[in-house]
Parts: C-alpha cells; sequence; structure tokens
C-alpha cells in the first residue's frame, strides 16, 4: 500500500462526533467528487465516484451514522485496465437526497444548486472543527500525497478556481500557506514543504501518517547534516593535500636549481622542515620549528617559497627578489 493510500486508509477510519463536522465532511466529498442529477419531474439524487474504496467506505459510513441513510456502493472495473476500479454510492431517494444537500447547504430554498457546489460564506464551515472536518473530506475525495521519502508534494485537485480559492482559503486559516496552479483543465491546491505537510495532516487528524512523515523527515535531515559534514571535510582535506604537493613541488624545484642553502635561513629551515614533514598540518609544523611559529607565519613563509618557485621558472628578477629575502 502506498503512501497516501495509507493517509486515505487513516482518514477514512477517523470518525468525528459532532454532526455539525459529519456534515461538513460530506459537503466536502459531494462538492469535490459528487454530481447531482435532477429528473424531469424534479427529482434529486446524489452520486459520488472514486477510484478509492476507503473514500466511498468513509462516504457510506458518514451518510448512514448521519443521516441514517443507508446505500449500495457499486463496483465497476475498467475493461482496458483490469485492475482499476471505480466505486459509486448513491442516494437515488429524493427526500434523502434533498436532506443532505439542504444539511450540507449545496441548495436552495428555491431547489437551485448553490455556487456549483461550493462553500463560500456557507455556515457549515464557520466553526475550526468543521474546517479540519471539510479539508479531511476534500482530501479523501480529489486529495493526494507523495511518498516522503521520495518527495514532499500534499495536493488536492479541485474543478474549478472558485473551490481552489475556497480550499486555499480554508487551509489559511490554520496558517498554512497552500498554492494554486492551473494543471490541465483542473485547479490544483498543493503545499511542497514538508514541515507545511506535517502541520496539514495534523489539521485533518491522521496522527499515524502524520509520525511516519516526520520520521521519515527527521531521517532526512540526520543524512543531509552528515552528507554536509563528510562533504566539507572532504573539500578541506582535498584542499590540504592539494596545497601541500604544491608546496613540495615548488621547495624541490628550488632545490633541484639552486639549491635549499642559497634560501635565506628562515626560509630554508622552513624548506626543509617540509621536505621531513610532508603530510605535516600548517600547525605542526609551525611547532616543529626552533623558535615555534604560528600557522599564519608557517604561511607566509611557504606563500615566499611559492613566489621563489615561481620566479626561478620564469626567470624573473631572481636575483633582486633573493637579495631582498637575505635582508629580511
Amino acid at each position: 500500500m502506498s503512501y497516501a493510500s495509507k493517509v486515505k486508509d487513516e482518514l477514512s477510519r477517523q470518525l468525528s462526533a459532532a454532526r455539525h463536522c459529519q456534515i461538513a465532511e460530506i459537503a466536502a466529498i459531494i462538492s469535490l467528487c459528487g454530481r447531482i442529477s435532477i429528473t424531469a419531474d424534479n427529482r434529486y439524487s446524489i452520486k459520488i465516484h472514486t477510484e478509492n474504496v476507503a473514500v466511498a467506505r468513509k462516504y457510506f459510513t458518514l451518510l448512514k451514522k448521519t443521516f441514517n441513510i443507508v446505500t449500495d456502493v457499486s463496483i465497476r472495473r475498467n475493461s482496458y485496465l483490469k485492475k482499476n476500479r471505480t466505486y459509486s454510492v448513491v442516494v437515488d431517494e429524493h427526500h434523502d437526497a434533498i436532506r443532505v444537500l439542504q444539511a450540507t447547504k449545496l441548495i436552495g430554498r428555491d431547489g437551485e444548486i448553490e455556487e456549483n457546489l461550493s462553500l463560500q460564506k456557507n455556515m457549515v464551515v464557520k466553526q475550526a472543527c468543521c474546517r479540519r472536518a471539510f479539508i479531511r473530506g476534500a482530501f479523501l475525495a480529489a486529495g493526494s500525497i507523495s511518498d516522503p521519502e521520495k518527495s514532499y508534494h500534499f495536493e488536492i485537485t479541485c474543478a474549478t478556481e472558485e473551490k481552489a480559492r475556497q480550499l486555499q482559503g480554508l487551509i489559511g486559516t490554520f496558517h498554512l500557506d497552500a498554492r494554486i496552479v492551473m494543471r490541465k483543465k483542473y485547479f490544483v491546491v498543493y503545499m511542497k514543504e514538508g514541515c507545511q505537510i506535517v502541520d496539514i495532516l495534523n489539521v485533518m487528524e491522521a496522527p499515524v501518517a502524520l509520525m511516519a512523515l516526520e520520521n521519515v523527515r527527521i531521517l532526512k535531515e540526520m543524512r543531509g547534516q552528515v552528507n554536509r559534514q563528510v562533504n566539507c571535510e572532504t573539500a578541506n582535506i582535498h584542499k590540504t593535500v592539494s596545497a601541500a604537493v604544491k608546496q613540495l613541488r615548488d621547495i624541490e624545484y628550488i632545490r633541484d636549481t639552486i639549491g635549499l642553502a642559497k634560501l635565506p635561513e628562515r626560509l630554508e629551515d622552513m624548506a626543509r622542515l617540509r621536505l621531513e614533514k610532508p603530510e605535516a598540518t600548517l600547525k605542526e609544523l609551525g611547532e616543529a620549528l626552533d623558535p615555534p611559529v604560528g600557522k599564519s607565519g608557517v604561511n607566509h613563509r611557504l606563500r615566499r617559497l611559492g613566489e621563489i618557485a615561481q620566479a626561478l621558472r620564469t626567470e624573473d628578477d631572481v636575483l633582486e627578489l633573493f637579495l631582498a629575502e637575505k635582508k629580511k
């Protein structure tokens, strides 16, 4: 079972105790994956379609508990994709459909469908607990969440921009910054930050999925910190080794051309010590000198040796450079 399926399965078993919250969740499911049919003699019916059995089970349970409506769940298998099943839950009794639509405020007193099944300015989502239930229902009906091992992504697909804006606003009441993007003909409300996805799981009351995601986040952060530290240390080691190799080459070039004895005493001592201790750090080299020298002093002398080697290679004022060194 995928992580998204586990989240939906957990949410499908999360049943609010308050009737008004149950109504809010039903409203979200109908709004995002439902369809209302009206016959020629003005008889109403409600049908939802979903490919997730957990959603069908939750909607069935909510109808039974909230309105004492018992419906059938029909299953249809795609002839082309044998593993793909579609679940349909239908409230075909006119009076039952009217009761549900009136309770969820999706139908007006005149029998007209309200705001294309949108709940803007609706009493159903006035309370915080009802907003939680509505977001939970919306995610069950049209949401998805990626496996946190791979990436962080939470989204709910809406058929219209009005529904997307409404959902974005409801999520925003919990101080979460959801965004909207148009994908094909749909509007997608999404979040990509791990911490915000943790918070939205908390809003929807999915503690098991939340803990699983938090565990993954902690492991990822630990791996990231270790990798950064290793990369930093590796880079420092590489830099130190590269510098030491260059210093040895410069000193060997001076030795093989004019000889180390022609160097100023302090540079000669430094050159010989580096040849004796090719793997020593600047601190270790400084402590081995007599008298001891700090890291900056060692670095300065090695840099001067590098300048002398470069001058010798280019035959650029070599004698003047040596004389200047002798006077110091």
